[in-house]
């Protein structure tokens, strides 16, 4: 009885994981094709934000990219929780040297002052929403982490000429600042959540790099909501697709390189905070991401275990229990070696420092699959993180709080 079943359960799961390899290769055709296009002439008035808490690796770097940004009509805003702050005087340092040679109509350093009901992040963001010049248009996000090139702006802002489109997002690619294992591994875990991006209702915006038009962030109510929240980015989401009934656009050219280093600790803090916060907020998309990384570790692992225990017993049928490993692993292989392809098309001013990510991406990502595991089932449990220095317990998808600074 187990075997007609398990035949069943493995002919299954050969489809899902072709129908997930398919979808695959769909969002990596759509990613090519779309940051290969230039953007059209469609250039409203945008306030780019960008909240900042201590000094970010690459802090410097990152900076400049923003004062670099090839596009007429822009504000750019640097909000900080306080001026005892060290970013504080290295952001006035900057603007002191790289005003002079920057398109934006203006520069301003702001401070907000403490949150209370809210994280520090959304609370920055609010601030700077709240103090925008009166022409503008659109809101644009951008983490102080992240490294942007010049027509990251023109691009992002594009998908906001339809009004079907809600809000338009890009995403993040860890480029090892030192390559150690715990590095590669974050950029390893991160690289398979920048692969599932693509042409979908499913996309989430993410913080670090993303845009709404004005009149929609007030219609939805989004200020209010922030005012309690922890994640900008998935309340954006929830608002925008539930409350503004729009859709969320990925814009491949949008790919942001952020500059970091880790060790095990900081990588297993990291990961667990991303999906509990993702749990607390959406639990739905939380759910579809253990249930694929539960899926991928159990049909490889699982399938292996039972395709050596029906040669060792002389089961027939060998061939369908040793195609479901088989498969699973060349498809687990396969992907790696598309976003790899991938990004090094997109951010090939650091190809050598992805290189070494890249190769232990590629030959690595089964046991990867078995951390990221690990961190996605610790994110089931408690509801309190530390993100930045700061305590916070998440009460629900719209209510923080503070619990220690």
């Amino acid at each position: 009885m187990f075997w007609i079943i398990y035949e069943y359960v493995a002919v299954f799961a050969i489809v899902s994981q072709l129908f997930f390899l398919l979808n695959t290769f769909q969002n990596y055709f759509y990613v090519l094709k779309k940051s290969s296009r230039s953007p059209n002439s469609y250039r409203p008035r945008v306030l780019v934000t960008v909240p900042c808490k201590g000094i970010d690796k690459a802090l410097a770097k990152n900076i400049s990219s923003l004062f670099a940004i090839d596009y007429d009509g822009f504000y750019l805003q640097f909000v900080v929780e306080c001026k005892s702050d060290p970013v504080y005087e290295e952001l006035c340092r900057l603007k002191d040297k790289l005003s002079g040679t920057s398109k934006a109509l203006d520069v301003r350093i702001l401070v907000a002052g403490l949150a209370d009901g809210c994280s520090q992040k959304v609370h920055n963001l609010l601030f700077s929403c709240n103090n925008s010049p009166e022409d503008v248009e659109v809101f644009a996000f951008v983490d102080s982490d992240a490294c942007i090139r010049p027509d990251w702006l023109s691009h992002l802002v594009h998908p906001l000429r339809k009004d079907k489109h809600g809000a338009s997002t890009g995403y993040r690619w860890f480029v090892p600042q030192r390559n150690n294992l715990a590095t590669f591994v974050l950029s390893s875990l991160n690289a398979k959540v920048a692969q599932m991006l693509g042409n979908s209702h499913f996309v989430q915006a993410w913080g670090g790099s993303m845009a709404i038009k004005k009149k929609l962030f007030y219609d939805i109510g989004l200020d209010e909501i922030w005012k309690n929240a922890l994640s900008d980015d998935l309340c954006l989401s929830w608002a925008v697709k539930r409350k503004g009934k729009k859709k969320i656009i990925f814009v491949p050219a949008c790919f942001v390189a952020s500059y970091e280093e880790t060790t095990w600790p900081e990588l297993f803090e990291f990961v667990r905070r991303q999906f509990l916060i993702t749990r607390v907020i959406l639990p739905g998309t939380w759910l579809f991401a253990l249930y694929c990384s539960f899926f991928g570790v159990l049909g490889l692992w699982l399938g292996l275990g039972i395709a050596i225990y029906a040669w060792a017993i002389g089961k027939s049928g060998l061939l369908l229990y040793a195609a479901l490993p088989i498969i699973f692993y060349v498809c687990q292989i396969i992907r790696p070696i598309l976003r790899q392809k991938m990004i090094l098309r997109l951010l090939s001013e650091d190809k050598e420092k992805i290189k070494p990510a890249m190769y232990a991406d590629i030959m690595g990502n089964v046991i990867w699959s078995l951390v990221l595991l690990v961190c996605i089932v610790a994110s089931a449990f408690g509801r309190t993180i530390v993100w930045r220095g700061i305590e916070y317990k998440l009460i629900g998808p719209t209510e923080t709080h503070i619990k220690k600074r």
